[in-house]
């Protein structure tokens, strides 16, 4: 059996200073969705063993605020910045989960970005929670954090179609819960 998460950067000012897309940071709304995603993530084990981030600011920022919010609740994990994360496609994010074969952990997560995450996570999503998979169909939001299993062996195995989608969580939709 193995575990993935993918966890959507945080929301993010329009503009860097630097006028990069990569240089974007997080804005005040996305430093605290970062935070209670975290602290979610804190709460709700099994934790990754390895973090694959995305290296664009935003998303290792997130990664860094989320840490901070679980590192307390949570075993430390390997943390890696993966440049190829950056604007990638359902496949060329396929291939990157595939190749953690090498390091073999049980539970992976990667930081990165839309529309590539978004368009993986729907790709995934062969069964699993039916109300999640609802609103996973419209988009992965900011913050947030699409969770699948896979009963397989090797991330070699991992393939579209295959996943069942264990839940789907962002801020937005934990406000939701909190109001009822």
């Amino acid at each position: 059996m193995r575990r993935l998460m993918l966890l959507r950067h945080a929301k993010t000012e329009h503009d860097a200073p630097s006028g990069r897309d990569q240089d974007r940071r997080l804005d005040n709304r996305g430093r605290h969705d970062a935070a209670e995603i975290g602290g979610w993530i804190g709460r709700h084990p099994p934790f990754p063993d390895l973090v694959l981030v995305s290296p664009a600011t935003r998303a290792h920022q997130t990664w860094e605020i989320a840490w901070e919010v679980m590192k307390d609740l949570a075993p430390k994990p390997q943390v890696e910045l993966v440049p190829e994360l950056y604007g990638a496609e359902p496949s060329q994010l396929l291939q990157i989960i595939r190749e953690a074969s090498e390091p073999d952990p049980r539970r992976l997560m990667l930081v990165g970005h839309n529309p590539g995450m978004h368009e993986l996570a729907l790709a995934l999503a062969g069964s699993g929670d039916t109300a999640g998979r609802n609103a996973l169909a419209d988009n992965l939001p900011t913050s947030g954090l699409a969770v699948f299993d896979f009963s397989i062996g090797d991330w070699n195995d991992v393939a579209f179609r295959r996943g069942r989608l264990v839940l789907f969580v962002s801020p937005k939709l934990l406000k939701h819960a909190s109001d009822e």
